[in-house]
């Protein structure tokens, strides 16, 4: 009599799932690319070929973006749990072929804000995604590692095209040739996720089934409305983290959208705006690779004030100075706190939300986190037209520090070693 075959339980862990987890790093990459391919030109472009003097006008391609993809995020979240990550990951990458084209073709600004409503969209379905896929393989031992690796890859990528795109744009121009790199990163972002790309969702059920979360307070039947208002405000760890992700990336859409302009106003050219405009996610990037891990060793808090105030010592650091040498060195500051504070923050949330429903409160998190751009741009543009650059980049300063404040007094440990 023949045996009937068993089929293997699942397992997790990075080791364990070590090749989906690897085509998912490289799947994030290609999504940072995405961004990528806008840092240095499209801030020049807003000036140089559309004719946008006033910052609060040249800035709506990252509100746009940015208000886009906080929403995204939040349905990406709650897709993923209804409707499993891959079919969400793949609906990404559709919306996404369009994009460099009209950047290509856009004859007026409003094109461009259209290509951006997209970007957001792609980046809220796929980058969200990837995230909750890592978090499911990886479980609550390896949380911040894999978390690491997910950002180092996702903005080593914006960091290498936007350091590429502003070679290219010194010597071919500001279009089309900067944006051919996002044709063929959402072609093959597509094409690996659709072929390549294994569904998820098995993990977290298991996980959910067979363990507690590390901080694991909270039943596992709630509503989506419940699991916004403990991410968004009740619970004290999931509210701190929502508010230092909106305010580091609030300092982002500053370095985004106003440090091209400004160093550029100081005679820079546009390919030296180009490797400041590439350091700093550099060093986000590749910090990422040993801060996710060390926050599996310390603790998550510690390395979420830290990096809060390294950043915003770092940006008033960039507007007191007035050289290349001098700002290089706070890109390379600016980026190393975020470093500290980009995979930690995702981490906590893992550590604190039930895995069944922990996609949602991901998204609830990223949600919050990327409005951070949408109101980065607005507050940066508004105060650059009434007062100066000068003054924008202290005020965004001042309220990085301030967040880290926020973090040290209410935030509990999340990561019980």
């Amino acid at each position: 009599m023949s045996e009937v075959p068993t089929i293997a339980p699942l397992q997790l862990g990075v080791k364990e799932n070590l090749a989906q987890f690897s085509i998912l790093v490289g799947v994030n990459a290609l999504v940072g690319g995405m961004i990528g391919q806008e840092r240095t030109v499209l801030p020049l472009l807003a000036k140089n070929e559309f004719g946008l003097t006033a910052f609060t006008a040249s800035l709506t391609f990252i509100v746009a973006f940015g208000a886009v993809k906080a929403i995204t995020n939040f349905f990406a979240g709650t897709l993923s749990d209804r409707h499993g990550r891959k079919p969400v990951l793949i609906a990404g990458w559709l919306i996404g072929l369009p994009i460099p084209l009209i950047i290509i073709w856009a004859p007026t600004w409003g094109w461009i804000i259209f290509a951006n409503v997209l970007l957001g969209i792609n980046q809220g379905l796929t980058w969200s995604t990837t995230v909750i896929m890592k978090i499911d393989l990886a479980g609550p031992k390896q949380r911040g590692f894999a978390m690491g690796l997910n950002e180092a890859a996702g903005y080593g990528a914006v960091a290498v095209t936007a350091l590429a795109t502003g070679y290219i744009a010194q010597h071919a121009g500001l279009r089309p040739e900067p944006f051919f790199l996002g044709i063929a990163y959402v072609g093959l972002g597509l094409g690996i996720s659709f072929f390549f790309v294994r569904e998820t969702r098995a993990h977290a059920h298991y996980e959910a089934s067979n363990r507690a979360t590390t901080n694991d307070t909270h039943k596992q039947s709630l509503s989506t409305r419940e699991i916004f208002m403990l991410t968004s405000f009740r619970d004290k760890a999931l509210s701190s983290c929502s508010q230092a992700g909106l305010v580091n990336n609030l300092n982002d859409g500053l370095a985004w959208g106003l440090f091209p302009i400004f160093f550029l106003a100081a005679g820079l050219s546009i390919s030296r705006i180009g490797i400041l405009a590439a350091l700093y996610p550099a060093v986000w990037g590749l910090g990422q690779l040993y801060t996710g891990a060390l926050s599996d060793r310390i603790g998550r808090k510690p390395l979420i004030v830290g990096g809060m105030v390294v950043q915003a010592l770092a940006i008033a650091w960039i507007g007191a100075t007035s050289s290349f040498t001098t700002w290089a060195v706070g890109a390379v500051l600016l980026g190393a706190g975020t470093a500290m504070v980009y995979p930690t923050l995702l981490a906590a949330i893992g550590d604190v939300a039930n895995p069944t429903w922990r996609a949602r409160a991901v998204g609830i998190y990223r949600l919050w986190r990327d409005s951070g751009f949408a109101v980065g741009a607005l507050l940066a543009g508004i105060l650059a037209d009434l007062v100066s650059i000068t003054a924008a980049i202290y005020a965004v300063a001042a309220l990085t520090g301030l967040s880290g404040i926020v973090v040290a007094i209410r935030m509990n440990e999340t990561h019980l070693r």
